[in-house]
């Protein structure tokens, strides 16, 4: 009797099939999520190496406005360009309306708009890179009750043949048996990558967060150190 696992799958009812198709396509999306954030992963890292040295070398915020255009998948180039936009907005308007000196509560309000604004632009990057994500999320926890529900058939099919047949020998149980526990060894294959590699992205994701919030702050300090010199 040939048990092997490519004859058991052939050899599966229609729901057997049906739940091993469906781990499999959960399967093959995962990887494909884990393998495209690896790629994006590595190069945000390097791309926000290269940014932070090149913003902290540069002679000023125009020259690294510049710069950051070069640097695509730095989230912290993004928000620098979102943050510095605004200022430029800022300083437009303000000079158009008041000819006069700023007052520290106008400094303070700029502080205020700038903050906002690249606080917008950080959740907009979080959430871009964490898109997909929820996917691995929903592998984990969903496969291994679609791989249980397909071995529960398959023990209930197994237990009816047994009835049809009137033996319980084990050359009768064996074959289904087996086969209804390879929908179960399927889900947890499908979920143990899904789980781990989603946990490791999840912390990537929150050391790039806490990357983002800290050049937030070095640059809003120097931005208030620049404002509050001018009153």
């Amino acid at each position: 009797m040939d048990l092997s696992i490519t004859q058991m799958i052939f050899n599966a009812g229609p729901v057997g099939q049906f739940v091993l198709l469906l781990l499999l396509l959960f399967s093959v999306v995962s990887w494909s999520i884990i393998i495209m954030k690896a790629r994006l992963f590595r190069n945000v890292r390097l791309d926000s190496e290269d940014f932070l040295e090149t913003f902290w070398s540069s002679g000023n915020l125009n020259e690294a406005n510049e710069a950051a255009g070069e640097f695509n998948f730095s989230p912290e180039a993004r928000v620098f360009v979102t943050g510095f936009s605004e200022l430029k907005k800022i300083n437009k308007v303000r000079t158009r309306e008041q000819a006069g000196p700023d007052t520290l509560e106008m400094q303070m309000a700029t502080l205020d708009n700038l903050k906002r604004a690249m606080r917008k632009a950080q959740q907009e990057q979080i959430n871009q890179l964490g898109s997909k994500l929820p996917f691995l999320a929903t592998t984990g926890s969903a496969t291994p009750f679609i791989g249980l529900f397909g071995t529960v058939w398959g023990i209930m099919v197994s237990f009816h043949d047994i009835g049809q047949r009137g033996s319980a020998s084990l050359a009768v149980v064996a074959p289904g048996i087996s086969e209804a526990l390879v929908a179960t060894a399927a889900g947890l294959a499908a979920a143990i990558p899904a789980v781990i590699f989603f946990n490791h992205y999840a912390n990537k994701l929150a050391h790039i967060e806490d990357n983002i919030e800290s050049f937030i702050a070095d640059f809003l300090n120097l931005v208030e150190r620049d404002l509050l010199s001018r009153v």
